[in-house]
């Protein structure tokens, strides 16, 4: 079997896909694709949600096998019909979702990964060789760490280490900036040019287009399971590749000039003092004192696992509080129900809709009733009004801009498209209170746009908002106020106008000036 050499060569491509046509019921994911991927070059992948970016890369790695076509390493037809036949030919996936055991050494982690792994570990050469590449790229990590102690941005050197010491030559890395702070992106891009620079082989997907204009050498769009266009990156701009995605230009994002919440009225949510036990790997938060007040928007910063989704849990009821208090609307509701803070109007989008907010096997139209089964159960809850459900859901629909297929089944769909069918049920229906957490996690730059409108909608409509995010010139744009967590701590509040991204970056990391939370 024919493997990467690491090199370019003027004569052809390191990988070829020629035709590659997938299906899965009621979609074409991939439609005769063709794809060259070149040694030397970071070859950016973009497209809206369900364009078929993550399926067609997941074929080349052995997650799914295609129904027609050829996968070709230098100029050789070659079938991968799993991840191990990937890693035999040097190809390698760092998915969106890390794939650590995070009770295990950063040096265990990697040696699971090791081709022709003994049964006996000589843990001192694993170690010599985590080093060496670790120094050659800029990768350092403790070898002797466990994966649950370190931080998102060391997790993700650890994944492509595993990649690097497996002798892949080809790395296929999945929204990889989506968690990372400011000074951790330009971190990674400094890795990718390293490793490009040795010849390696890198595809990069991506929903964000400083990314593709930062380091990207190509740029290949699709639309629709196709590939709609592949250019360099210094013929590539912004509005050729939302032509090439889109088929039109998009709407902007619309923001009123606004001066604050009134902080004379009642606050809609106040936390005072609250702490948690983390369960299990959690975070437990300590000391929190926070405020929303109706038509505000408060973005929460954060490297993920530093007690953003405790917050959320407290407040929509999922975790309890064992010291201090939650109020709703100035309502002691401290460790009430789920179920109390729904029917007081708190919307809920989470960091994980298949897992936390959808019922896979059911429809996009059944999910959409979920939340409110009462208001559309008729004959004492013998029967459904379906047609209410969706009337309302369409008249969503339509005031945000976000399309849903009605009848697929939401295990069916892309985590986009899933992403998508949350936001509409969520904000259906004026809720009061809006927790959202990753609320463009997985979305087209479209899709996106269209989610942030409908938050900007509630907050001028007198909703709060709690946004939870990765991406900081999202909560740069929205927040009318920001705060940091790290370590299950508020470690700075400021406005956005106080503050810059790489400021709020240290924070996140712990790397920053601590500034006292104000209350």
């Amino acid at each position: 079997m024919s493997k990467l050499n690491g090199s370019q060569s003027v004569q052809g491509p390191l990988v070829a896909l020629r035709g590659i046509t997938k299906s899965f019921p009621g979609v074409i994911a991939n439609d005769r694709v063709d794809l060259d991927i070149y040694g030397g070059e970071v070859h950016a992948l973009l497209g809206e949600n369900g364009a078929g970016k993550s399926v067609l890369m997941k074929i080349l790695y052995g997650f799914y096998h295609a129904d027609a076509g050829q996968i070709l390493l230098n100029s050789v037809p070659i079938s991968i019909a799993s991840p191990h036949d990937a890693r035999n030919v040097r190809i390698g996936m760092v998915f969106q979702e890390l794939q650590l055991i995070p009770v295990f050494s950063v040096a265990e982690n990697i040696a699971l990964f090791l081709p022709e792994l003994k049964a006996v570990l000589n843990r001192k050469e694993i170690d010599r060789r985590i080093v060496e590449i670790s120094e050659r790229y800029n990768l350092k990590v403790d070898p002797h760490a466990l994966v649950s102690q370190i931080s998102i941005g060391e997790q993700q050197k650890v994944e492509i280490l595993r990649l690097l010491l497996s002798d892949a030559r080809l790395l296929i890395l999945d929204e990889p900036t989506r968690v990372l702070a400011p000074h951790e992106v330009e971190a990674l891009f400094g890795v990718l040019d390293n490793l490009r620079k040795d010849g390696y082989a890198i595809i990069l997907i991506t929903h964000k287009m400083k990314d593709v204009f930062e380091c990207a050498d190509r740029i290949s769009v699709m639309r629709k399971g196709r590939v709609v266009g592949t250019m360099l990156r210094a013929e590539a701009s912004e509005d050729k590749l939302v032509a090439l995605m889109f088929g039109k230009a998009l709407a902007e994002l619309r923001i009123n000039p606004r001066d604050g919440a009134d902080k004379a009225l009642e606050p809609l949510l106040e936390l005072r003092g609250v702490e948690t036990h983390g369960e299990g790997i959690g975070t437990s938060l300590k000391g929190i004192n926070l405020k929303i007040y109706p038509g505000e928007i408060v973005g929460v910063a954060g490297v993920s696992g530093n007690g953003q989704k405790e917050l959320c849990d407290v407040v929509l009821g999922m975790e309890l509080c064992t010291k201090g208090q939650k109020f709703l609307y100035g309502n002691d509701l401290t460790n009430h129900s789920i179920q109390t803070m729904r029917k007081n109007g708190v919307a809920f989008i989470p960091e994980n809709p298949l897992s936390m907010a959808s019922v896979p096997f059911m429809t996009v139209l059944e999910n959409m009733a979920l939340t409110k089964t009462r208001r559309y159960a008729r004959r004492g809850g013998l029967s459904m009004d379906w047609q209410a459900v969706k009337a309302d859901a369409e008249g969503t629909e339509k005031r945000l801009g976000l399309a849903v297929t009605w009848y697929a089944l939401a295990k069916s769909l892309s985590g986009g498209n899933l992403q998508r069918m949350v936001i509409l049920r969520e904000m259906t229906h004026a809720p009061q209170l809006i927790i959202a957490s990753y609320l463009t996690r997985g979305l087209d730059v479209q899709s996106a746009i269209a989610a942030r409108q409908a938050l900007v909608q509630a907050r001028e409509s007198g909703a709060g908002v709690l946004l939870v995010s990765e991406d900081l010139d999202e909560l740069f744009t929205l927040g009318d106020r920001l705060i940091v967590l790290y370590g299950g701590k508020i470690v700075g509040e400021f406005k956005p106008e106080e503050t810059d991204i790489y400021e709020v970056g240290h924070l996140m990391t712990g790397s920053g000036v601590q500034h006292a939370a104000k209350s």
